[in-house]
């Protein structure tokens, strides 16, 4: 089955609202609206035919004005997959988390919180799982400021161009 007859599906399902599919890119994908994304992606994984059983990964991207929330999907059963994609807004960065559905979300949507700062309502465990505990921002933003230094110790490196000599000449 291919993506547009998995969107069918799940437009039959819940209805017109579930969004619409982009197909010019390499990987065509639904950006499926944050209000129907948790029963959706229920429907994804138990529908009969669809089945999609593993999450392969979750992404996020800073588009400036949104972010998105970025899952991959997959049915080793049908062998097939969908990709979904949640926006957000930076004044709102909340989303369901899908930790219910697929175990596999737990660490994915940690890494996501840590990064980026998207807030997975309802995950067992949200907290950071790359940078310290008290480590300030989210470094995937388009926004962070990189901080000059951490607990005393300096983000300063010496340039690996220093004393770099081009073609015979200094650069």
């Amino acid at each position: 089955m291919d993506a547009a007859a998995i969107v069918e599906r799940l437009q039959q399902k819940l209805g017109r609202a579930v969004g619409t599919l982009v197909t010019d890119n390499p990987d065509p994908y639904l950006v499926i609206d944050r209000a129907l994304f948790l029963e959706a992606c229920r429907l994804l994984k138990h529908e009969p035919g669809l089945e999609l059983d593993f999450l392969e990964s979750i992404s996020g991207l800073d588009l400036k004005d949104k972010l998105q929330v970025v899952y991959h999907l997959w049915s080793y059963k049908h062998r097939h997959g969908l990709v979904l994609k949640v926006e957000v807004l930076p004044t709102d960065m909340t989303l369901p988390s899908v930790c219910s559905v697929w175990r596999a979300a737990n660490w994915l949507e940690r890494e996501q919180y840590d990064l980026f700062g998207f807030v997975f309502e309802g995950h067992p465990d949200l907290r950071r799982i790359m940078l310290p505990g008290d480590w300030v921002g989210h470094p995937l933003r388009k926004d962070y400021v990189f901080p000059e230094e951490y607990h005393g110790i300096t983000h300063a490196r010496p340039s690996p161009f220093d004393g770099l000599t081009v073609l015979g000449k200094p650069s």
